[in-house]
């Protein structure tokens, strides 16, 4: 071992390499019984790319560059796919992210468009499609634009031809629902055809505080009637629905506190709802489902032989199989210690996305009958020796009032290094965004680039994140800039007090949401000598209706409060009010095509620091929106935060361009 400072190693982990392992697998499915699933291509422009995993095993490319898989419904985007078998090869009905439109593709032809180009702007958009091959459409959520403002839009299921009929014409577009929610997810049709589940919800309501459950009989002319809500209200969030092979209606509710799984008979009943006592299918104090942030979220999958294959878990989810009599849950074995919420069923064959701390995310197929669990796409591959892998801790810090704080720690690792005796690490604390999320420990290179110079991370599940109960995430009701922000501070000032890190060498970074608990911290703590802010909210009195997109338009009157009654509180929770307590150095970055947190809200911050001598560097990205996909982007971005840091904390880092510091 050779004896260096902290922050001073070299490593094989450069930005480069982290930018080309950003991302990870998403939307699983079947084609009968091929698998396919969306990945990120960050050297083409950041595209997702449809990829099969043909009956030979081999990996195909369905669509070349520039097609991408993806779609802006909710901002977010959506399940942007689905296919079926037909004799002739796979039939396939996609969205592409340029026009927002939805194509038909069988393979030897050329992607045909299904619906119109929108008369405003990319105004009409869809997601979480589902074929009725027997009507000959897609079913699918359509979000349409009324205006040319954020929250000028209505939101419907609708079924559009597959014959191509409604690509110039919008009026045959048939509607399936009458706009009356705000927000819905895709249908979910049963087996014998006669009925479709989806869940809604209204403003000011985030899917994961209320969510109802609706089920509708199916005319023979295709028309949905007699809608009834027979689960989910303002107080229970309802976070998936599907049907069993049986006909059975099963969801994920978190009615008792934890998302559960339940089973409703849909039996009748005066009310018109379903069975007023649903059964309860492994009543556990963990979480089945997660919060819905995009359409067509899959936790659950039921499988044929009445068997439910399970995404699980208290913190880390894994994949299970749930025998929905007995309530015993028999867990896939493997590395993977972290499942997402993107399952897919066929015959006794489940697929998912599974990582862990030593393996990136890769697509894994769980063989029901044999028990087996092996990777068949996007399989991990170690890009550098595994050696100069972080190594993670699971810790549980106290913060105020001995709440729990859950946390994971990376300390600095090299296999060839070590620092002088009684020097201390500098650490970066990470705040994930959302905040209504929570972060899975899993194998990043980001967190490799940093750790393997050695600069600790530690990563935190402040209060407020999801995957510890209801009562867990509700910590932050209108607490956002006081939870998250103490929180990270309590894991901040433990780590230097247990002597792992240098007190006067700790940072903040955090994008989104996180980039808004970071600015805060920086103006509101004195724990932190620099940080690094990333696409953030930072203005709450402009980030609401009319500034940000519809779906998080009201999001604050969760997490803040409702402004007609605590207008002072928007006020006084902003970064940008107190842009005059901002000494510290910090780097913001900013892509320039950001609908969910606008340039603006940077450059009202950058406005109230001018001439106040804060070294500062504020670097914006033509053709990035909210979250970066471009590799040139990603090593940029990476590249300038690393040399924050080595100038602030004097650190010995000469394989970075040198970041210019304003004031």
């Amino acid at each position: 071992m050779l004896t260096s400072p902290y922050g001073s190693w070299p490593s094989p982990i450069d930005a480069a390499l982290a930018a080309a392992h950003d991302g990870q697998p998403e939307w699983v499915g079947f084609v009968g019984d091929e698998v396919w699933w969306t990945e990120p291509r960050p050297a083409e422009g950041g595209r997702r790319a449809l990829v099969r995993r043909t009956a030979q095993g081999a990996e195909e490319v369905v669509l070349p560059a520039p097609w991408n898989v993806r779609n802006r419904v909710v901002e977010y985007g959506g399940r942007p796919w689905t296919g079926v078998p037909r004799d002739g090869g796979p039939l396939v009905v996609f969205t592409d992210f340029a026009d927002q439109r939805l194509y038909r593709y069988e393979p030897g032809g050329e992607p045909r468009p299904l619906t119109p180009v929108s008369p405003v702007g990319g105004g009409l958009r869809w997601a979480d499609p589902h074929m009725d091959l027997a009507r000959g459409e897609v079913w699918c959520v359509l979000e349409e634009f009324t205006g040319d403002g954020p929250s000028d839009v209505r939101r419907v299921l609708a079924a559009v031809p597959l014959d191509g009929s409604a690509a110039g014409d919008r009026s045959a577009v048939r509607e399936l629902t009458d706009g009356r929610h705000r927000f819905v997810t895709g249908p979910r049709v049963s087996p014998d055809g006669r009925r479709a589940a989806w869940l809604a919800w209204d403003h000011p309501r985030m899917p994961w505080d209320g969510t109802e459950l609706l089920v509708a009989d199916i005319g023979d002319d295709g028309t949905l009637h007699t809608v009834r809500t027979v689960a989910g209200g303002p107080q229970e969030a309802i976070a998936q629905a599907e049907w069993s092979a049986d006909n059975r209606l099963l969801y994920a509710s978190d009615r008792s506190g934890w998302w559960n799984l339940y089973r409703d008979g849909l039996l009748p009943s005066p009310s018109g709802r379903g069975d007023p006592h649903p059964v309860s299918l492994a009543p556990r104090e963990e979480e089945f489902a997660g919060p819905l942030w995009k359409p067509g979220l899959r936790w659950f999958a039921p499988l044929d032989n009445g068997l439910v294959a399970v995404v699980h878990g208290r913190g880390p989810t894994v994949l299970g199989i749930l025998d929905p009599e007995s309530g015993e849950i028999v867990d896939a074995a493997g590395p993977w210690t972290e499942f997402g919420a993107t399952l897919a069923v066929h015959g006794g064959r489940v697929v998912g996305v599974g990582a862990s701390p030593r393996t990136g995310p890769e697509v894994v197929e769980l063989n029901t009958a044999t028990g087996r669990a092996r990777a068949i796409g996007a399989r991990h591959r170690d890009a550098v020796d595994p050696a100069y892998y972080p190594e993670p801790q699971i810790r549980v810090f106290t913060g105020p009032d001995g709440r729990e704080v859950h946390a994971h720690v990376y300390p600095p690792h090299h296999p060839e290094r070590t620092a002088p005796d009684g020097e201390l690490p500098p650490y970066v604390i990470w705040a994930h965004g959302g905040p209504t999320s929570r972060v899975p420990l899993v194998l990043d290179l980001e967190i490799a680039y940093f750790t393997s110079r050695g600069i600790g991370v530690a990563e935190v599940n402040y209060g407020g994140s999801t995957g510890y109960g209801r009562a867990y995430r509700e910590r932050l009701r209108e607490q956002w800039g006081v939870v998250d922000v103490e929180d990270c501070a309590a894991v901040a000032r433990a780590l230097a007090d247990e002597g792992t890190a240098d007190p006067a060498r700790l940072a903040i970074r955090g994008g989104s949401a996180g980039g808004w608990t970071a600015a805060a911290s920086l103006t509101t703590t004195d724990v932190y000598a620099c940080g690094t802010i990333i696409y953030p909210v930072l203005d709450l009195v402009t980030w609401g209706p009319g500034e940000t997109h519809d779906f998080e338009s009201r999001y604050l009157e969760s997490l803040i409060g409702p402004l007609a009654e605590v207008p002072a509180r928007y006020a006084e929770r902003s970064p940008s009010t107190h842009a005059d307590r901002l000494t510290a150095p910090f780097l913001l970055l900013q892509g320039l095509d950001d609908v969910i947190c606008p340039p603006a809200q940077c450059e009202r911050l950058l406005a109230r620091i001018a001439g106040r001598d804060v070294p500062h560097a504020y670097l914006t990205f033509e053709g990035e929106g909210h979250g970066f996909r471009r590799a040139e982007t990603m090593v940029r971005a990476l590249e300038a935060e690393l040399s924050l840091y080595a100038q602030v904390f004097k650190l010995d880092v000469t394989d970075v361009p040198r970041l210019e510091l304003h004031t």
